[in-house]
């Protein structure tokens, strides 16, 4: 049973930024009154924003946020289930959603949805349609069970007399069933594919064997011209061979002759710097007169001696350099000579190894085919045979796994006759309707509404009376119908109740009072709430302060004062 204890709410519609608290379980019955606009139904859209995140009138959830205020909406609401304490808190600018069980935060969602899906199926375990056809019904939203699709009464049904199990398990046994027609269908792809490589696999194997003899006489053939080839490739690579040691013998002095040239080149840039450094001497005579060190005059006698060594040491130094490049020019043309032979030399290694891999490549083809002859082609019809072999293998398996597909379809397909909506759930539901039926007489005699009111299997109604032919819902009064709704909610308590499904101390009415019913209805209503279970706490919400003023064990009084809605004694 869920036991509903408390609601809280601010900032909620015309609710003012103070906590407006009512208490859900304090007394059997609780009358809410007050002026049009004062805030009485603000309780019914706190009770199912709390719960389902949506408004119970029909508005977005964002006009749900006080217009003055703009800001802080936050509804709590308190409840047990099995003597576990829950709270929740939701709220918007800022968005909050929270559920606490034993005090306890529960694990967050990164998806407010998943988190929500939590709230209503494993702790809850009802849905906000059904939660308005068993808790609330309001006057301004509230659309009867009688109005109701057959899709969605079966739905309602389904959800008191828990059945939402079989249309899960069905749910998931279509996921199955489509999982083993793609099964199935890959599986009777891998036969047919199986079945197609036996049979190529087969034809190749003939043409091998018709095609052996051939093939051998062909491949003997190859292999002589192979060795012609080889023959051919060894002649040319013994002469290239020779080629390679006479560039070798002519290339030995190459390294001297690179080293003489390093040699001369060094020596006639020495005499070169000696040259530069007689000439800067030179110079200097040419140019001073007196020592820049100690100040004396150069004698003039001396100035002309010094002048005449300079000259006589340069020209010996440039007779030297002539020297010395002519042996450098000799050498340098032995060393143009030596690179041509180079590079016939590097040639010659080039062509040796493309002979040397032609060679090999010649060699190991002449291998494999000489082992090809030597075989006779029994190495390529052994293995097809045993490829053959490991298809028919592979084959048996594919088939055993078909065939149990085969019957895992059978079974698939009995469950989902035996689950779908003419299966399991309407032998529930025909053995349930019979009930449904005897509680709605029994409530519609409470309002002193004489007719025989009865839902088919498929959630019609039949409806006789003793001197009135058969008729619809449609046929009568709106009074008549709030009689007929009433008398339906007040069954869905009793079947959820019995089936312990939908259970809980909550049942909030909205005008019920001030529309359809009149005071003898009125009475007859009273009678009902005051005969209901100790457990059930009712809520009603009404203006017919006179007639039910005294009727009720509490009784909360909603006013608005300064455009904000407040609770007054």
């Amino acid at each position: 049973m869920i036991l509903f204890k408390k609601i809280r709410y601010k900032n909620l519609l015309s609710t003012g930024n103070n906590f407006t608290e009512i208490d859900l379980c304090g007394k059997k019955t609780t009358l809410i009154i007050g002026e049009n606009g004062s805030g009485k139904s603000s309780i019914l859209d706190a009770l199912t924003f709390s719960l389902f995140n949506k408004p119970f009138r029909k508005i977005n959830k964002s006009q749900l946020l006080n217009t003055i205020t703009n800001k802080g909406l936050v509804v709590e609401i308190e409840f047990d289930i099995s003597n576990v304490k829950y709270k929740v808190i939701r709220g918007i600018k800022p968005n909050i959603f929270e559920i606490y069980k034993n005090g306890n935060l529960l694990n967050q969602s990164a998806d407010s949805k998943d988190y929500q899906e939590i709230l209503e199926k494993q702790i809850l375990k009802i849905n906000y349609k059904s939660f308005c056809q068993v808790v609330v019904l309001g006057s301004a939203t509230f659309l009867p069970f009688m109005q109701l699709s057959a899709s969605q009464r079966r739905e309602i049904i389904e959800n008191l007399l828990d059945l939402q199990i079989f249309t899960t398990m069905n749910s998931l046994l279509k996921d199955k069933i489509s999982e083993n027609k793609d099964l199935l269908k890959d599986s009777e792809n891998d036969l047919n594919l199986l079945k197609q490589k036996i049979k190529l696999s087969e034809e190749y194997l003939s043409k091998i064997k018709e095609n052996a003899e051939k093939n051998n006489e062909n491949k003997k053939n190859l292999i002589k011209e192979i060795d012609d080839k080889i023959t051919s490739v060894k002649k040319e690579y013994e002469k290239s061979n020779k080629k390679i040691e006479k560039f070798k013998k002519k290339l030995e002095v190459e390294n001297e002759y690179s080293k003489k040239y390093s040699k001369l080149q060094d020596l006639k840039n020495k005499i070169s710097n000696n040259i530069d450094r007689v000439k800067d001497e030179l110079n200097f005579f040419e140019k001073n007169d007196n020592c820049p060190t100690c100040k004396q005059v150069i004698s003039e006698i001396f100035k002309q001696t010094s002048k005449e060594e300079k000259n006589n040491q340069i020209i010996e130094f440039q007779e030297g350099i002539n020297k010395l490049q002519e042996s450098i020019d000799e050498i340098s043309q032995k060393l143009i000579k030596l690179a041509d032979i180079k590079k016939e030399y590097n040639e010659s290694l080039l062509n040796n190894n493309y002979l040397m891999n032609e060679h090999n490549s010649l060699q190991r083809n002449k291998s494999l085919l000489e082992k090809e002859v030597e075989c006779q082609n029994n190495d390529e019809i052994s293995d097809e045979m045993n490829e053959i072999n490991r298809h028919k293998e592979e084959l048996v398996k594919k088939e055993k796994i078909y065939y149990e597909l085969i019957e895992e379809k059978n079974l698939l397909n009995t469950s989902h006759i035996l689950l779908k909506d003419g299966g399991i759930k309407t032998k529930i539901i025909k053995k349930y309707i019979p009930i449904i039926n005897k509680n709605i007489n029994k409530y519609l005699s409470h309002f002193n509404f004489y007719v025989k009111f009865e839902l088919d299997e498929e959630f019609n109604e039949i409806i006789k009376s003793r001197h009135r032919d058969e008729f619809s819902y449609s046929s009568f009064s709106e009074g008549e119908k709030m009689k007929i709704n009433l008398s339906i909610l007040f069954t869905w308590r009793a079947i959820s109740k019995l089936r312990n499904s939908i259970h809980t101390n909550l049942l909030i009415m909205d005008e019920v009072f001030d529309s359809s019913l009149d005071s003898n209805s009125t009475e007859d209503f009273m009678k009902i709430l005051n005969d209901m279970n100790e457990n059930t706490n009712t809520i009603v919400i009404s203006h017919k302060t006179e007639q039910l003023n005294d009727k009720f064990d509490n009784i909360i009084k909603f006013k608005k004062i300064k455009n904000f809605s407040k609770v007054v004694q």
